[in-house]
């Protein structure tokens, strides 16, 4: 492996494994894993904006409707969350959109630069890349008290399931269907965090979270093209030629 290859599974390894995890790790001691998730769904607003920034991948009317939207219902949503007091939760939501602003830039950077490397290349440098750049971070964080073995298999199976077979798929979407289009897969997390949320550690789901939320959605939906008002527009009259 080049050099210049291994500073590029470092780079996306920590922007697309390693400080967003460690965010989101932090997001949740303080906000519920329902309001965490429909703030992660900002991923392909992010993406979609990243996308039209750096690669010119430039959007039409519905596309910028749908990021106004997004936006919108985000902002809406963390209006009354973001105190920055002692016990409040504005660092825990802005730890979460950081994430999603550095899902969005691995995204494009791995398109832009990582094209034609095969997905599990990509997907193994990328998490040996956050390994690599957590080492000092972790041992900085240990907890004084062993670790449990329960914690230990909760982190084996989060790695090898919701990480490692994940990312493989991710990358090997990027390649296949760009990264504005592969985003959208954050449309299920706010769908089952709230429910899992709910189910097993007993959160509340507030009409609030959930009209915002649908909100959000419908504006990543537009933003991403998956909603395109264009196709509801009645088909122009042919002209008649007269014999």
């Amino acid at each position: 492996m080049s050099p210049k290859l291994a500073a590029e599974f470092l780079f996306v390894g920590l922007i697309n494994a390693g400080i967003p995890f460690g965010l989101f790790a932090y997001a949740v001691l303080s906000i519920s894993t329902g309001l965490t998730a429909i703030l992660n769904a900002t991923v392909p607003l992010f993406g979609a904006l990243v996308a039209w920034l750096w690669l010119g991948d430039r959007p039409g009317r519905g596309r910028a409707l749908g990021l106004g939207l997004g936006f919108l219902g985000v902002a809406l949503l963390s209006w009354d969350k973001a105190s920055f007091t002692a016990g409040g939760t504005g660092w825990a939501v802005l730890a979460c959109l950081g994430a999603a602003i550095l899902y969005a830039v691995a995204a494009s950077y791995t398109k832009k630069y990582l094209m034609g490397i095969p997905p599990m290349a990509t997907a193994a440098g990328s998490q040996l890349g956050a390994t690599l750049g957590l080492i000092l971070p972790s041992l900085w964080t240990w907890p004084k008290q062993p670790v449990s073995v329960g914690a230990w298999t909760a982190v084996g199976l989060a790695g090898v399931l919701c990480t490692a077979l994940a990312y493989l798929l991710y990358f090997r979407l990027i390649e296949a269907a760009g990264p504005a289009k592969t985003l959208t897969v954050t449309f299920l997390i706010p769908v089952f965090a709230i429910g899992y949320g709910a189910l097993l550690l007993g959160e509340t789901i507030t009409p609030w979270m959930l009209g915002c939320g649908i909100v959000v959605l419908t504006g990543v939906a537009l933003a991403t093209g998956l909603i395109d008002p264009g196709r509801w527009r009645p088909p122009r009259p042919r002209p008649v030629s007269l014999p």
